[in-house]
């Protein structure tokens, strides 16, 4: 199995926990090609959150994406992860 499919699977898997764990308003897999990042990158916006919760953190720490610096907004909570 190659690389890129591993590191789809652990930005696919932080996904779906993401999803489950806190409120969400979107949660996006971008491909490489399509990302700022050139990496494959975890995009979600939380809802009624102020910060990263940590349940967020464990989640993106389990499968090692690295969090990315993006501004939020007065009711919601950007968060941009890459492998």
């Amino acid at each position: 199995m190659s690389c890129t499919v591993e590191e789809r699977k652990r930005v696919l898997w932080a996904a779906r926990a993401i999803r489950d764990c806190v409120p969400t308003v979107a949660v996006d897999v971008v491909a490489p090609n399509a990302s700022q990042y050139d990496a494959w990158t975890l995009d979600a916006v939380l809802c009624d959150a102020e910060g990263i919760p940590p349940e967020v953190l464990r989640e993106l720490a389990l499968v090692g994406l690295t969090l990315r610096p993006t501004p939020s907004q007065p009711e919601y909570q950007h968060v941009a992860a890459t492998v």
